[in-house]
């Protein structure tokens, strides 16, 4: 039997009202985009970084760059699905992921359902989904951005 490990990812995007917002796997129309070399998930770039973190192969930046081309506009479940096969191919299974997106913006519980799905079928494991704010401390509670922390469990 393997010994379970654990990772935590953090992920920061400010807001860019330019582009389309995709966050937690999901479009939000008619809510600010974030910034970012790929789409600026931020809930799904956290959740990479923790699987990376758990089975010991660095970071996100380290693995997916933001200087390689492939990577421009790429969606956040891409990234996932990037850092999961290599979690695979170290020999790991994923046991479950949980993350939190940290915000004013846009209400996470009216989409709760439809993001652990998203998520879920992503990662290939349970994904479960919560929100909250800094009521109104630093750039999330300015409404500058987005961030989130993820956790994951792999074997």
């Amino acid at each position: 039997m393997s010994t379970p490990r654990i990772g935590i990812g953090v992920d920061v995007h400010p807001f860019d009202e330019s582009r389309p917002l995709r966050l937690a796997g999901l479009d939000w129309p008619g809510e600010p985009g974030l910034s970012g070399h790929s789409d600026g998930d931020a809930a799904a770039h956290a959740i990479a970084d923790a699987l990376l973190s758990a089975a010991g192969l660095g970071d996100l930046g380290s693995v997916i760059g933001v200087d390689e081309a492939q990577w421009a506009e790429a969606t956040g479940t891409a990234v996932i699905t990037a850092a999961v096969a290599r979690v695979r191919a170290a020999g790991l299974t994923v046991g479950n992921v949980a993350f939190q997106v940290i915000g004013n913006q846009p209400k996470i519980a009216v989409r709760r359902g439809e993001a652990e799905a998203a998520l879920t079928e992503a990662v290939g494991a349970p994904v479960s989904v919560s929100a909250t704010t800094t009521d109104g401390l630093g750039l999330t509670g300015r409404g500058e951005g987005i961030a989130a922390i993820a956790i994951a469990l792999v074997e």
